[in-house]
């Protein structure tokens, strides 16, 4: 499996923007779609973002398009989430999570999962 450490969460005002980063680790980083998902308190936890093995394919889901981008640098075996506009209901921990599936938006497809980074948007 591989190793996710994520970082970049804070607390922002509404309208504002962070950048969450997941830095992964091992040589196989390109074998595995990449994705983001969030839980709130009292929630399930949800898909957010995922990118695919080479970065041509991404799928965001509703409440985020338009307002997060998901890419990933191989060089640097690093995955972003660059979060625009943010509203209080974004707020969330965030995990970055890793699948050898392709293209999958559910959380029992994802095998290695970093620990979260925590998202707060005050309004």
């Amino acid at each position: 499996q591989v190793q996710l450490v994520e970082s970049g969460g804070g607390l922002v005002q509404a309208g504002g923007s962070l950048r969450l980063s997941c830095a992964a680790s091992g040589p196989t980083f390109s074998r595995y779609t990449l994705g983001w998902f969030r839980q709130a308190p009292g929630k399930e936890r949800e898909f957010v973002s995922f990118i695919s093995r080479i970065g041509g394919t991404t799928n965001y889901t509703d409440s985020v398009k338009g307002r997060f981008t998901i890419s990933r640098d191989k060089a640097k075996n690093t995955v972003y989430l660059q979060m625009n506009s943010l509203k209080p209901e974004d707020t969330a921990l965030y995990y970055c999570a890793a699948s050898t599936y392709t293209w999958v938006t559910d959380v029992w497809a994802y095998d290695s999962w970093g620990q979260g980074t925590q998202v707060t948007v005050s309004s």
